[in-house]
């Protein structure tokens, strides 16, 4: 009965993340393209997206790489488009972290928007689950997302400049976010934090090397967290 339970869970996870398919494949090849263009090669490229399997931090250091940046701005520049990770760690710890070490490493290895904004979404509405049925169900979201990015990548890679611009790939990245943001911005302290992120980015985007996207993750983050203090959401 539990062994069912666990596939069931399972099985739930991997049907809630396979419309993510839809953003996660042009995303990578995409990323593959733009690698191999930049002067990656394959292995490269690849190593970059297991390593990191975070598509905003390698498009920001992709691009800063191509203008030549100091690697410290290229690397803190990375680091502060995924501070968001750091968030998300603490916010999915309650549901997952009596987990034996292993699984934890699991989880943390493949903890990305759309894993974390999917399995948040379900804990909420499965509170009576014990931590190996969110643990499963945090792998069968991961299924249709995680490995499917690699492939992505890889084929990226090989096809490069092959690729005809009319399909559109450069869409990928907004879509991405536009799809994964809309459902997070629940309470009024993630809305102000997000418009104080835009406003930040957007009044500094003259800063060289992207620097202006810093400004705005960190004033975002800030005004996010005097939000949820001020208005008594904070624990």
């Amino acid at each position: 009965m539990a062994g069912e339970s666990l596939m069931s869970s399972y099985w739930r996870g991997l049907r809630d993340g396979v419309p993510f398919l839809a953003v996660v494949v042009p995303f990578g090849m995409l990323f593959g393209v733009l690698g191999t263009e930049a002067g990656l090669e394959i292995y490269e490229t690849m190593a970059f997206s297991i390593v990191v399997i975070a598509g905003a931090a390698q498009f920001t250091a992709l691009q800063l790489l191509t203008e030549n940046a100091p690697t410290l701005v290229v690397i803190a520049s990375a680091l502060a488009v995924n501070l968001r990770m750091a968030m998300y760690s603490a916010s999915i710890t309650p549901y997952l972290g009596s987990l034996p070490l292993w699984k934890r490493g699991i989880a943390a290895y493949f903890l990305v928007d759309q894993t974390y904004a999917a399995s948040v979404i379900d804990y909420e509405r499965h509170p009576d689950e014990t931590p190996s049925q969110r643990f499963r169900y945090f792998l069968g979201v991961m299924t249709p997302i995680c490995p499917p990015w690699y492939v992505a990548t890889l084929a990226g890679a090989l096809l490069g400049e092959s690729i005809p611009s009319s399909l559109g790939l450069d869409f990928a990245l907004p879509i991405a976010f536009l799809a994964m943001m809309g459902p997070m911005l629940r309470t009024r302290a993630h809305q102000i934090a997000a418009l104080v992120a835009v406003v930040l980015a957007l009044v500094f985007v003259w800063l060289p090397f992207n620097l202006g996207l810093m400004v705005g993750a960190l004033g975002g983050m800030m005004a996010g967290a005097r939000a949820e203090l001020k208005l008594g959401l904070a624990p």
